[in-house]
């Protein structure tokens, strides 16, 4: 039978000091305590070999563990996380496989691996949510979408800038490009779109952050200029949420592998440093297998897009029954005589205005509704979150 609950430590005190007083037989002490006679002899035998703190109750933790990995596969393990610092745990597990045959499961690997210090927690922070552009879908094929961002920025030896805008399919996880640019401004990104469409052709949708230049957050639905050329282009915009990277989780774990894998190991010059970054392309999208792709290379699944790029088109086509308005260079349209403000992002674009009755309209950019006008009052209420309405041509 067990211990009584209460005072556990002292009724095994009592029963030690009680058998070497010798006055009842062992067998007798025993049944007066409510243990057998085995029970009896272990806590006796705990007391001579360890004194008092031997009738301490002991974990029932199992010493050694069927399961438990040797100490040879754990070194193993470890190994190959310190060789390839960027990759987690089913990457490591697949190498192991390929070196050694049977491999531990991902869950014991990824406890060693954390144990070890070598994966960490990533935090989150919450924000407020922000007017934007969103059209989220999961892709299907290739050129479904598109994920754009920068990386984040290093020091060269010679101590230029390094920031590489990086552009990836989301379905194929293919990376188009990898190329630090001379600066972040509009111009210089729409040249590498350029260049990224005329090989590869167009995606549906692009995925970016809320960031200059792909978003802004003071324009209407975070428009800016390149992103009111892409959606002249037709191709739709999604945004995902302030303070939420995890939205573009893949383009992140991207970037991560550049930080390892080229950021901390590139010497040299600016020119070093664009040369490794497309060795490092070549490599991830040639070499390096990817587990979503049930272990094909990125190239062995990306296909060009079908939408040829034929240049920025000239003007845009609303239906007959929309009014046809140009922006001018500080945002503004001009109806009955009234100038109203709509967004610098669209100057030079013209913008279709969709009649709801004498004094209202609905505004849209191709089929990008952007809000509504009303002429009584001469303002502008943009959508806080818009989606891409059928009613236009485009």
């Amino acid at each position: 039978m067990p211990w009584k609950e209460i005072n556990v430590m002292d009724q095994r005190t009592d029963f030690i000091l009680k058998v070497f007083k010798k006055n009842d037989s062992f067998k007798s002490i025993c049944q007066d305590f409510g243990i057998s006679a085995k029970t009896g002899y272990k806590w006796l035998n705990r007391f001579i070999e360890e004194g008092i703190d031997g009738l301490e109750d002991r974990s029932r933790r199992p010493h050694h563990h069927s399961r438990q990995l040797s100490e040879d596969i754990i070194c193993r393990l470890v190994k190959f996380k310190l060789a390839h610092k960027s990759w987690g745990p089913k990457k490591i597990i697949d190498l192991y496989g390929r070196q050694y045959g049977l491999a531990p499961s991902k869950s014991s690997t990824h406890r060693v691996l954390q144990k070890s210090g070598l994966i960490q927690k990533r935090r989150r922070r919450q924000v407020k949510p922000n007017q934007r552009l969103v059209n989220r879908q999961e892709p299907e094929s290739p050129n479904d979408v598109w994920t754009v961002d920068f990386k984040g920025w290093w020091y060269t030896q010679d101590q230029h800038r390094c920031e590489p805008l990086t552009v990836r399919d989301d379905f194929s996880r293919y990376v188009l490009t990898a190329i630090p640019l001379k600066d972040s401004q509009t111009e210089s990104v729409k040249a590498e779109f350029e260049r990224l469409f005329s090989l590869y052709g167009m995606p549906k949708v692009i995925r970016s952050d809320n960031g200059a230049p792909f978003a802004s957050t003071r324009a209407v639905l975070g428009l800016t200029r390149l992103s009111a050329w892409l959606v002249a282009l037709g191709i739709q915009l999604d945004r995902i949420k302030p303070g939420c990277p995890y939205e573009n989780g893949g383009h992140e774990r991207m970037h991560k592998d550049i930080r390892f894998e080229v950021q901390a190991v590139t010497k040299g010059d600016l020119n070093h440093h664009a040369v490794s970054l497309e060795l490092w392309r070549r490599d991830f999208n040639e070499i390096r297998p990817h587990e979503a792709l049930n272990m094909k290379t990125p190239s062995e699944v990306y296909k060009k897009s079908p939408r040829k790029y034929q240049g920025t088109p000239d003007k845009i086509d609303y239906p007959s029954t929309f009014i046809e308005r140009k922006v001018n260079n500080v945002g503004q349209i001009t109806i009955d005589n009234q100038r109203i403000y709509i967004t610098s992002a669209l100057r030079g674009w013209a913008i279709g205005l969709d009649p709801k009755n004498d004094h209202e309209f609905d505004v849209y950019f191709t089929n990008l509704n952007l809000g509504s006008i009303n002429l009584e009052t001469c303002v502008f209420e943009y959508n806080p979150i818009a989606s891409q309405d059928k009613k236009t041509n485009k």
